[in-house]
């Protein structure tokens, strides 16, 4: 089935993206496959949807069919939009990360709560082009969906780090060690390359994101471990993809006791856009429409 731009489809409320090792959700019926068209390109892969007991969900490897596509290679605000396009209100993003820390062991799950956006060539907005608009980001992980997920990972019996920032850098080469420690300097707990602009480009979609983080090595810094290589990083996945398949499993079964958004990521756009609305050109209004709805009439 093709679903065209604009066209906005009712049907699963939780999205699952899943990143590096994770890229289907074994044990869902009623299977189909969405070719689905954006105003911003086609996404990654086709969107999977199907039901796990009483829920829908949908998911889009994030990577590609065979892992094709590289972190800055990603048609990040196409995937985000498709979900939207849905009519996806929660996006679970999986990704594997680096531990900057100690404590967090290849093996860990990690909820971030923080994002510090090292990337410099991607393009980080559904926004431009006649319209201009500035969402609130200092909290940019949903606290409603940060919690349940919590609880997820505790019914999945995980080893999990609930707090911290995650560190995203373009890549695809992982660090030297000098920027290791520089990163470390600076108090965070994971890296990785595809948190963002996937965290940005969710609320500007005013969609509840939350990332579920596998740690799979300590980057670079750790003077008791090898330099990460991606063997290592493929070996760790594999082991730990059975802990985050139980944990996705648990958040959709689980679903309809957050069913209810009581947070605000819903409204984002409420008092972002700054262009007047009889200024917002014809193009950009139908490139929004989806996003701006008709609370921007002229």
């Amino acid at each position: 089935m093709t679903s065209g731009p604009g066209r906005a489809k009712p049907r699963a409320v939780l999205g699952i993206i899943g990143g590096s090792g994770l890229y289907d959700l074994p044990g869902l019926s009623a299977l189909s496959r969405d070719e689905v068209d954006t105003p911003f390109g086609a996404p990654s892969d086709a969107i999977v949807t199907g039901r796990l007991g009483d829920e829908e969900v949908a998911f889009l490897a994030r990577h590609g069919a065979g892992h094709r596509l590289l972190p800055s290679e990603i048609p990040y605000r196409a995937n985000i939009y498709a979900l939207k396009q849905i009519g996806v209100t929660r996006v679970v993003s999986v990704s594997a990360v680096g531990s900057m820390v100690e404590q967090i062991a290849p093996g860990y799950l990690v909820l971030p709560l923080q994002y510090i956006d090292r990337t410099v060539a991607r393009r980080n907005t559904f926004f431009g082009e006649g319209v201009v608009a500035h969402v609130a980001f200092a909290d940019p992980v949903c606290p409603q969906l940060h919690e349940y997920l919590q609880a997820s990972c505790f019914a999945a019996g995980a080893t999990l780090h609930p707090l911290g920032t995650y560190v995203c850098i373009e890549g695809p080469q992982f660090s030297t060690r000098a920027e290791s420690e520089l990163y470390r300097s600076w108090s965070v707990e994971v890296i990785g390359m595809t948190a963002l602009p996937e965290a940005k480009l969710a609320r500007e979609a005013e969609l509840c994101y939350a990332t579920l983080a596998l740690a799979t090595d300590y980057d670079a810094w750790h003077p008791g471990h090898e330099a990460v290589t991606v063997a290592q990083v493929v070996d760790t996945m594999r082991k730990n993809v059975a802990t985050a398949r139980e944990v996705i499993r648990n958040a959709i079964l689980g679903f309809d006791r957050i069913r209810e958004r009581t947070c605000s990521c819903g409204h984002a756009l409420d008092s972002a856009v700054m262009t007047a609305p009889a200024q917002i050109p014809p193009a950009a209004r139908q490139r929004l429409a989806l996003l701006l709805r008709d609370r921007f009439k002229a």
